[in-house]
């Protein structure tokens, strides 16, 4: 099958669930850094990078540590309700929150234009990226993929009394109804996603889309590298998915420098035998090579209904845009297609 005609290939079903981990901001800053300059901090920079020196300073010793997961713990855990963990919590907010994309595209903006309405991306990050690339790229099309906040979002906001989410700090409705800050940190210990009404409402999106009752084909697991600190969150994700046996056709694939036989034996619980596919960059995955038909590409090499199916020619999204008008011009051709589909 010829890319033209791989372009002009509409199928409907075949979802693709992506999970991006903090390796996949750190790429697209990589590529394009923050506006500002700001840096996305790890565990172990955390403290000076945020800047919350102040804080821990005025801590006793037997509560202070380096990497910021074990430092939120020792707090959490000598009592929930310090003064301490809310002050955190509003320097997290305050430092992502004034976050911001570059003019120039970034591999989120490839991202959101890879997928479609019938596609989900789950993500771990606080950063404002994700949704910041989604927002802009409404512009060009209104069909995008859903996204779920699984540690919550420094961009997003939910208010309990109108069961709604958004951007943070907006109004459901006249009277009231403010979208207010959501949940971003947890103890290592108890991440109990179903204590927060947002946060689980966020984790059964995705596990129903992970789940038998989906039609999700494709898995993609971007810069995350299930650590041991989201046991829950890889429990979680894999009794959705099931056991390698119950997924005989779907293929996972996973995006990360890590080394390939590591990465089989860490996502061995979601791999059926050879239906995985792993590289090194964005631009070498399924989703850069055949943007939005990412589920066309899988069915024409599982389930080909002719020979030339069989031997499709990908799409690759050139990665030397220096505009989103560029970007959005190349992908120009795949939505018009998906028009002309929606019509017939």
């Amino acid at each position: 099958m010829s890319k033209e005609a791989g372009i002009q290939q509409v199928f409907g079903g075949g979802g693709h669930v992506v999970i991006l981990g903090a390796g996949a901001s750190i790429a697209s800053t990589m590529r394009n850094g923050e506006r500002s300059g700001k840096r996305l901090p790890s565990m172990d920079n955390f403290i000076d990078v945020v800047g919350l020196h102040d804080i821990v300073e005025g801590l006793p010793d037997d509560l202070r540590a380096t990497n910021f997961e074990t430092l939120y713990s020792k707090i959490h855990n000598d009592n929930p309700d310090s003064e301490i963990l809310q002050a955190i919590q509003s320097r997290v907010q305050l430092y992502f929150g004034d976050m911001h994309l570059p003019d120039e595209p970034t591999i989120y903006d490839y991202l959101v234009l890879s997928l479609r309405s019938k596609d989900l991306i789950a993500t771990f990050n606080w950063d404002p990226f994700l949704y910041q690339a989604w927002v802009r790229n409404r512009e060009f099309t209104k069909d995008m993929p859903h996204l779920s906040f699984l540690h919550g979002n420094v961009a997003i906001g939910y208010s309990p009394e109108d069961k709604r989410c958004g951007p943070a700090g907006y109004s459901c409705r006249r009277d009231g109804g403010v979208l207010k800050p959501t949940q971003l940190l947890y103890p290592i210990e108890k991440k109990n996603y179903t204590d927060d009404e947002f946060i689980n409402g966020e984790w059964e999106r995705v596990k129903y889309w992970m789940g038998k009752d989906g039609s999700t084909k494709r898995v993609t697991v971007f810069g995350y590298g299930a650590p041991t600190s989201d046991v829950e969150a890889v429990s979680l994700l894999n009794t959705a998915w099931g056991t390698p046996e119950d997924r005989v056709m779907e293929q996972f694939e996973v995006i990360d420098l890590v080394d390939e036989e590591t990465l089989k034996e860490r996502w061995s619980g979601f791999i059926h035998t050879h239906h995985y596919d792993i590289s090194d960059s964005y631009f070498k995955s399924s989703l850069a090579s055949n943007p939005r038909r990412t589920s066309e590409s899988y069915f024409s090499h599982i389930q080909a209904l002719t020979i030339e199916e069989a031997f499709r020619v990908n799409n690759p999204v050139p990665n030397d845009f220096t505009s989103l008008e560029q970007l959005w011009d190349w992908h120009r051709p795949l939505i018009e297609a998906e028009a002309a589909k929606d019509q017939e």
